[in-house]
């Protein structure tokens, strides 16, 4: 942590609470960023990965947990911005006694901060950690969770396509339109079927050749570019649906799309990338606005005590005039689609916040 300033680094983006979690048993290495809490406990979910160092782990939990404050805003959520990352390979370090260890940080919180998949987890991997805390969100249906968030979250994203179809083209059919995806695992895989129904032409890619093949096998005739070379793919939608800060000062000039709408969280590097799309003429889908479907699903898990898969689509169905007002407005005030995205966020958390001052005895 020696070039960041953890302090600074809180008061600059509003945080409560960052806590770093080791298990001398199991090796566990976790960093809980606890954001916002205005609207309610703090939720987001569970991202492992091998990170190069433990600034980079840092730096990565404390931009997913304040997307996530902005994403329970604009999704009429009523939670705070939460997010866990785990130091670690997904593909090797997994075990029992991690997620188990894990799930007793998570329940020290005391209801705080619920928890639950993300890049690198799955709900089967939170069936152990459930053994140690009943703060859990998406678990497996079979073990009383609403499963696997992926669903809604692709279709929100599909949704969020057709919103920005209809902007820019005036009609939000897809049929016959490009559509480059950078990654295809959870959501970009289920994204892929949305699309090819619509009857979209695909590019794809992905850094797991795994994941590429599966799609292959049930779509033969999807082409299939480096992972390199996707950004320079002349297309209608470009859709990152992988890794975060994917739109930077290097890719931005490469870009030969007229939509950006993805799955991937942070996809803006820096906020100034946002501009920079505007400024090429670029329409951006907010990635915590079109990705919203998964923490739909799981919020109304927590808030209904139950779970309806029916009710959690037509919430989902939301996501497509949230992003046509934001576009409205961005075309009306000349103004990037990322700021009237979080200006629509922090009106909600400052209402409610003002609302909440008044002593009410519970």
């Amino acid at each position: 942590m020696k070039n960041i300033d953890i302090f600074r680094e809180m008061e600059n983006g509003g945080f409560e609470q960052v806590i770093f979690n080791y298990d001398k048993t199991t090796g566990l290495k976790a960093i809980i960023a606890i954001h916002d809490t205005t609207l309610g406990p703090a939720l987001g979910g569970c991202r492992m990965w091998p990170y190069e160092d433990e600034e980079h782990a840092l730096i990565d939990a404390l931009r997913l947990a304040r997307g996530m404050t902005y994403k329970c805003a604009v999704s009429d959520a009523n939670f705070g911005g939460g997010k866990t990352v785990i130091i670690g390979d997904p593909k090797k370090d997994k075990n029992e006694g991690l997620f188990r260890a894990l799930g007793r940080y998570v329940q020290s919180l005391n209801g705080r901060y619920y928890t639950g998949t993300d890049v690198g987890t799955y709900g089967d991997d939170f069936v152990y950690a459930a053994r140690e805390t009943g703060y859990l969100v998406g678990l497996p249906e079979e073990y009383g969770g609403s499963g696997n968030s992926a669903v809604p979250t692709a279709y929100g994203v599909y949704l969020g396509m057709k919103a920005a179809a209809k902007t820019v083209y005036g009609d939000e059919s897809l049929k016959g339109l490009s559509v480059a995806i950078q990654g295809v695992g959870k959501v970009g895989a289920l994204l892929v079927d949305d699309l090819v129904k619509d009857g979209a032409e695909l590019t794809i890619c992905d850094i797991c050749e795994e994941n590429v093949k599966k799609v292959q096998a049930k779509y033969p005739d999807i082409k299939v570019v480096g992972c390199d070379e996707i950004f320079g793919v002349e297309c209608g939608i470009f859709s990152p649906c992988a890794l975060g800060g994917v739109l930077n000062d290097e890719t931005i000039p490469m870009l030969k799309c007229k939509i950006i709408a993805g799955s991937a969280n942070n996809q803006l590097l820096e906020e100034r990338h946002g501009d920079l799309l505007h400024e090429r003429g670029i329409l951006y889908a907010p990635d915590f606005v079109v990705n919203a479907g998964g923490l739909i699903q799981v919020a109304d898990e927590l808030e209904m005590h139950g779970t309806s898969k029916a009710r959690v689509m037509k919430k989902t169905e939301a996501i497509y005039n949230i992003l046509l007002k934001i576009f409205a407005v961005s075309k009306e005030k000349n103004i990037p689609t990322y700021k009237v995205a979080d200006m629509l966020a922090e009106e909600r958390i400052n209402t409610i916040g003002r609302i909440k001052v008044n002593y009410i005895k519970k």
